[in-house]
């Protein structure tokens, strides 16, 4: 069992910058893949990013690629995304996901957080 808490979002004018956090409890962390997902008002939610395990493998969404940047502190049970050069069309409540498999399918991700809303202004 894998319990996340995601924290660090907010309000941020766009080209700014934020820094999520994901921590995660459980033993098992560090044998999961993690992920970021976000869902915005009225959409879908989107995978936006997932690194494995070891930390020696990552995924974007092509929309974040360049901007953002998923990280993890296994010492830490942390999951962190960097978010830079944010934008309007960012603003979304991002969730974390642990899983199975370093994938943009949601089906592979086991636990999830309860979100953190970010808020992007123009």
């Amino acid at each position: 069992q894998v319990q996340l808490v995601e924290s660090g979002g907010g309000l941020v004018q766009a080209g700014g910058s934020l820094r999520l956090s994901c921590a995660a409890s459980g033993r098992t962390f560090r044998s999961h893949t993690m992920g970021w997902f976000r869902q915005a008002p009225g959409k879908e939610r989107e995978f936006v990013a997932a690194i494995n395990w070891s930390a020696s493998y990552t995924i974007y969404a092509d929309s974040v690629k360049g901007r953002f940047t998923i990280s993890r502190d296994n010492a830490k049970n942390t999951v962190y995304l960097q978010m830079n050069s944010l934008k309007p069309e960012d603003t979304a409540v991002y969730y974390c996901a642990a899983g199975t498999r370093t994938t943009y399918h949601d089906i592979y991700y086991d636990y999830w957080g309860q979100g953190t809303r970010v808020t992007v202004t123009s």
